[in-house]
């Protein structure tokens, strides 16, 4: 009995075993234990970096890219630059203007000056794709500096003069400030319409910044907040599901003004040409926006001293007081630290008021003509 009884209790301890190895969810020796966490692990960081890395960008000409259908220059480093002209003919105009458009927008959303006014005061303006936009090739060395010296050549191979207007809007505006710092000699006026703030420019108040930071909708807060202080993880956080990334990347109603509501029907007018704005890539076109915009600027604007010493020009900035993207608290407080910038605040404008009928004909009237 005694054998039959230890083979008996054999079989049931390797009957146990097998149950118990089989109710684990994984068994593995340590030292394989050890390689699978490693294997887990490693391919865990291969999935994030590739989620955080941009996609190439899909230029325009190259084989299966979007189609080369405007004008364009070629700049010293190779790039093009695709081009719109507008006005009075350049060889009978009087004033000569290179206009910068806004974040997701392109060469199409030009100064919305009439013709009539254009041909009354003699204007010429071009508008242009700014790199990695429409069909302007993107720049992946692109910096505070690089849009003012591509608006330089611009002008250059254009043969605007040795001394032009420029006029910006929004983002397009603060790259304005840009080029106040960086080809102020070539520049014969300026105008900044709603151009945006950068919350981290050194001479700005620690509490009107942080007041006006926000003033933001939270997901925005978190956007600008990540391309600022987190800058490899702006394309990941645009484009990732789990949370509201930028809702001006989203069109959210919620960040309009009611006068932005009522002239937002004039926006919505140029869907004939909105997908030409992203084509090339959404890293390209507005992340990058995003990373020079609010990223560590090379200079504080606030210490720009005037182009204009001799009033042989002007500069002057628009700003509605009812603006929902640019604080007006920011940009009051700006141009009382440079009192040579002629100040323009619209009770009751929202952010997109240069849209309005007859405001960019009025503008460029009290631009040009003001300083005669």
């Amino acid at each position: 009995m005694d054998g039959a009884n230890r083979k008996i209790a054999a079989a049931s301890a390797r009957s146990h075993t097998r149950k118990s190895k089989q109710s684990s969810f994984f068994y593995f020796p340590s030292g394989m234990l050890r390689k699978f966490l490693v294997v887990i692990l490693m391919g865990s960081m291969a999935w994030a970096y590739q989620a955080i890395q941009p996609p190439p960008p899909n230029i325009c000409g190259s084989p299966n890219g979007p189609p080369i259908t405007s004008p364009r220059i070629k700049l010293r480093d190779g790039r093009h630059l695709a081009y719109k002209e507008h006005g009075v003919p350049k060889d009978k105009a009087k004033y000569k203007i290179v206009y910068v458009h806004g974040f997701d927008s392109c060469r199409h959303d030009a100064l919305p000056l009439s013709q009539k006014v254009a041909e009354e005061l003699g204007v010429y303006f071009v508008s242009f794709d700014r790199a990695g936009y429409g069909e302007s090739d993107p720049n992946p060395k692109r910096t505070v500096k690089s849009t003012p010296l591509d608006i330089e050549e611009l002008a250059d191979q254009l043969e605007l003069g040795s001394k032009f207007y420029v006029i910006g809007f929004s983002m397009g505006g603060q790259i304005v400030w840009s080029c106040l710092k960086y080809i102020p000699h070539r520049l014969a006026g300026a105008t900044l319409v709603a151009p945006v703030v950068n919350y981290w420019w050194p001479s700005l108040p620690t509490n009107l910044s942080i007041k006006a930071y926000k003033q933001q909708l939270v997901q925005d807060q978190w956007a600008v907040g990540v391309a600022h202080y987190i800058p490899w993880l702006t394309y990941w956080w645009n484009s990732q599901k789990w949370f509201p990334a930028s809702s001006v990347i989203d069109h959210s109603p919620d960040i309009l003004s009611p006068q932005d509501k009522e002239l937002f029907s004039k926006f919505e007018a140029r869907g004939h040409y909105e997908a030409q704005i992203r084509q090339q890539g959404e890293f390209e076109a507005l992340h990058r926006d995003m990373l020079i915009g609010f990223g560590s600027w090379e200079f504080d604007p606030l210490d720009l001293e005037n182009p204009f010493p001799n009033k042989e020009g002007s500069v002057h900035l628009w700003q509605g007081d009812q603006d929902m993207l640019v604080p007006v608290s920011l940009q009051g407080y700006i141009c009382s630290k440079l009192p040579w910038i002629h100040y323009h605040e619209l009770p009751g404008a929202g952010h997109m008021f240069l849209l309005a009928d007859g405001m960019a004909d009025a503008m460029v009237k009290n631009f040009l003509l003001g300083q005669q």
